[in-house]
């Protein structure tokens, strides 16, 4: 660890200890098991709910074994099927962040895993108009999270389902008065500090909330040169009466730079710790398009729901929740070019640099490389040949490099924005009707979902001021490329009717999705278009039986969908006349046996993905027996296949010692899309296994507690895994080891007991590996990143 860590742990241990010191009294009110980091024995993980579909959740035991700095996505990593890669050990970077369950995946191509927030949708997850978990909640206002694998609950609020719902569970007010504070410092000049009040119950002991903030920051692990912050705000309520209420409020900022994927097997061979991202302005415009800072992620979030409960004759049970979302964002590039969309004439000082006025709109007549002292675009010598040896192999082009100009040539660049503006109104209604009938019970339910959104995105082209100096550019945008709106609009049914006979339960149920996305060209360039995505009714059901005290043994099937998204608009003139919504069937069966000493579950899944959507342009040869006007078609080709099954071991041998153990494997293959020709240009055999997707993958973990003292250890091996479709590249197995130490302060001290001391050391070993997989590339794993965090309760 390096010397300024040293320094910034030893000045948030201090600072800590003073504030227990300074307030003894205040101390002696928190519970005696409330330190960040207790670990009391009890289960690290569950084998989940008893119900016709696998499914497992997080303690707040485990959670508080990672890292306050880690992302909220993180936490799952250890659950069986599931599989979580990161740019880095904090989740600083959206664009690099990969998530998948059982061969569904989500990434910057595709969005095939929900995720929910208190059971409510996130509203879609891709990296442009979507917003992942870590958007919603921090870390240390987290609850639970419950993976529901495959099949999933029929209530389930998501657009993107699947191959299962991830819910992230925030935590409820205590019952007493507490207020934690916490700070945290590690590699790469990470920094953290949070602070939750909990009122405690009031108001006659019906109500009870909580406040907190965070803020976070850290540079990359490569070079150093990227600025990476977050701040949060949060607060939640419950007012228990006979209708409870509960509310709940999130904002969150963010600021990332980004890490570069991946482009070969060899590019990682050559150097596993560098992208090809740097943090030296050159002034050459070419080199300065891998510059780390201009590859940046803004975003700010808001997220707010209120939710009321209650229950009628001991018989009906009803819920119904309003919930909003607003979020704003922007995606940063500086292409080594400026674009030339006005005719200037011959001779004339090109607009675009002058930064006095904007284009809407139009198509692009060329590019702009070098200007003279004038604004006259320039051209290279006649026979010159580029020498430019970076990034991305360098290039030849005489247009880009330098020397190939006379002296006084003034390079120049672009400052690229793409920005994301999107707002959901939804609200959420169920009932449950439970019937005794002598001989068995029977339960009834159902519910709606409706969500009206509204997405707005443009592209808007910047002159870098001085390529010389930096990338600061001009506040005009030279060209807005484009600016469209998306109002979409979602509505789900479903019924369930679940029986109980004595130790069988069984259910059935059907639901069915509407949704409908319209698009508005704010410019008038392209036609507006609208696309609907209504599913027939799907059908799920079930059966579990308890033949003995402990054991469950269920099977399950359920048809999943997802609906068109608005991506598939983004084309000028696509043809997605004919284009039907993907589709999943699931299929599972298993046992879960569960004791004081041991808790264990074995689940074997069958899936099959269908109506893969792609895009083809037209200019392919395969696109050519089929394809009309316009830019290219979306049509439905293929799928996947997968099944495999899921082992997961939590048990308790001695008092303070628990051993958990999960192992996962899964056959994922493409069907190919039946197009000879479009299997060759999309690299795609059948047979050939997906991609990102590891045959085998295990977990081995230990918790010990000692007194005050507490030790962690988790190992997860993560199999040989394809990087692009034609199975052309492989990136091999890893296996990462994690370290958690932590410490009471009583242990030390009377006056520290107060304080709750932590480190934790992700990748122990420095394994260099390929993490997240993407689009045919990959994505650099993080290193060794140690983080000491200090945690102290009044």
């Amino acid at each position: 660890m390096r010397a300024s860590t040293i320094r910034n742990i030893y000045l948030v241990g201090t600072s800590l200890a003073a504030l227990a010191l300074a307030a003894p009294a205040f101390a002696e009110e928190a519970p005696a098991d409330s330190a960040a980091g207790d670990f009391d024995g009890e289960a690290i993980v569950v084998t989940g709910q008893r119900t016709t579909y696998n499914n497992a959740a997080l303690t707040e035991d485990l959670i508080t074994q990672q890292p306050p700095l880690v992302s909220a996505l993180d936490l799952v990593d250890t659950l069986p099927g599931v599989q979580v890669n990161e740019g880095d050990a904090f989740g600083f970077d959206d664009w690099s962040s990969t998530v998948s369950v059982r061969g569904y995946q989500t990434n910057l191509d595709t969005q095939q895993v929900g995720l929910t927030i208190d059971g409510l949708p996130n509203g879609g997850s891709g990296y442009g108009g979507g917003a992942k978990a870590n958007r919603f909640v921090d870390t240390m206002n987290i609850g639970t999270v419950e993976v529901f694998q495959g099949t999933a609950d029929i209530g389930s609020l998501s657009n993107e389902a699947l191959g299962g719902t991830i819910n992230f569970v925030t935590s409820d007010p205590l019952a007493e008065r507490r207020l934690r504070l916490s700070g945290s410092v590690g590699d790469f000049d990470a920094s953290r500090y949070y602070g939750r009040f909990d009122t405690g119950t009031m108001l006659n002991g019906t109500t009870r909330a909580w406040i907190s903030y965070s803020h976070q920051q850290a540079t990359d692990w490569i070079e150093g040169s990227a600025d990476n912050w977050r701040d949060n705000v949060a607060a939640k309520f419950i007012v228990d009466t006979p209708v409870k209420i509960t509310g709940y409020v999130d904002w969150d900022k963010a600021h990332e730079n980004n890490y570069d994927q991946i482009y070969s097997a060899a590019q990682f061979a050559a150097n596993p710790n560098s992208d090809g991202l740097v943090g030296v302005w050159t002034g050459v415009p070419y080199q300065d398009q891998a510059y780390r800072q201009v590859w940046a992620t803004h975003r700010e979030n808001f997220f707010a729901y209120l939710k009321a409960e209650t229950k009628i004759a001991n018989a009906v049970d009803l819920d119904a929740t309003v919930y909003y979302h607003d979020m704003a964002g922007r995606g940063d590039w500086a292409p080594q070019y400026v674009v030339d969309v006005t005719n200037d004439g011959a001779g004339n000082p090109q607009s675009e640099i002058s930064g006095t006025g904007t284009v809407r709109g139009g198509s692009p007549l060329g590019s702009i490389y070098f200007v003279n002292a004038n604004g006259v675009a320039l051209s290279p010598r006649a026979g010159c040949t580029g020498s430019i040896t970076y990034p991305y192999g360098g290039t030849t082009d005489p247009n880009y490099d330098p020397s190939c100009y006379a002296a006084g040539a003034i390079a120049v660049q672009s400052y690229r924005h793409t920005h994301y503006r999107k707002d959901r109104l939804g609200g959420t209604a169920n009932a449950a009707w439970k019937m005794d009938f002598g001989a068995f019970d029977n339960t009834l339910r159902g519910g709606l979902w409706y969500e009206d959104t509204h997405r707005r995105e443009w592209r808007d082209w910047h002159n870098v001021t001085d390529t010389a100096v930096g990338p600061a550019y001009d506040a005009t945008p030279y060209w807005t490329q484009y600016d469209r709106k998306y109002p979409q609009d979602t509505f789900k049914w479903y019924v369930q009717d679940q029986v109980e006979f004595g130790p069988v339960t069984a259910n059935f149920g059907v639901k069915q999705f509407i949704n409908h996305i319209d698009r508005v060209d704010l410019f008038g360039q392209t036609d507006n278009a609208r696309i609907s995505s209504k599913s027939k009714v799907l059908l799920s059901g079930g059966v579990q039986i308890e033949p003995m005290a402990g054991l469950n043994v269920f099977g399950g099937y359920s048809e999943n969908f997802k609906a068109l998204s608005d991506t598939l608009l983004e084309y000028n003139d696509a043809d997605f006349s004919s284009i039907k919504p993907e589709t999943a069937e699931n299929w599972e069966a298993g046992l879960r046996y569960s004791t004081p000493l041991i808790q264990a579950s074995a689940t074997w899944f069958k899936s099959k993905f269908s109506n893969q959507v792609i895009f083809v342009p037209n200019s392919t040869q395969a696109g050519n027996d089929y394809l009309g006007e316009g830019d290219g078609k979306f049509f439905n080709a293929g799928g996947i296949d997968s099944q495999g099954f899921e082992l997961l071991a939590s048990l308790t041998p001695v008092e303070g010692l628990h051993l958990y153990g999960a192992y996962t494997y899964i056959d994922a293959t493409y069907r190919g899309t039946g197009n000879a020709d479009l299997d060759a240009e999309q690299g795609i055999r059948a047979g050939n296994r997906v991609t990102g997707i590891p045959k085998n993958m295990w977990v081995l973990a230990a918790n010990y507690q000692y007194g005050p003292v507490r030790l962690g250890v988790t190992g997860k091996y993560t199999g040989d895994r394809y990087v692009n479709a034609s199975n052309a590249w492989q990136a091999e197995n890893y296996f990462l080891t994690d370290l958690t130490v932590g410490v009471k302060g009583d242990a030390l001290s009377d006056w520290l007991k107060a304080l709750d001391f932590t480190l934790n050391v992700t990748n122990l070993t420095d394994k260099r590996y390929i993490g997240g997989i993407s689009g045919g590339y990959g994505f650099l794993g993080a290193p060794r990143t140690m983080v000491f965090t200090v945690t102290a309760d009044f």
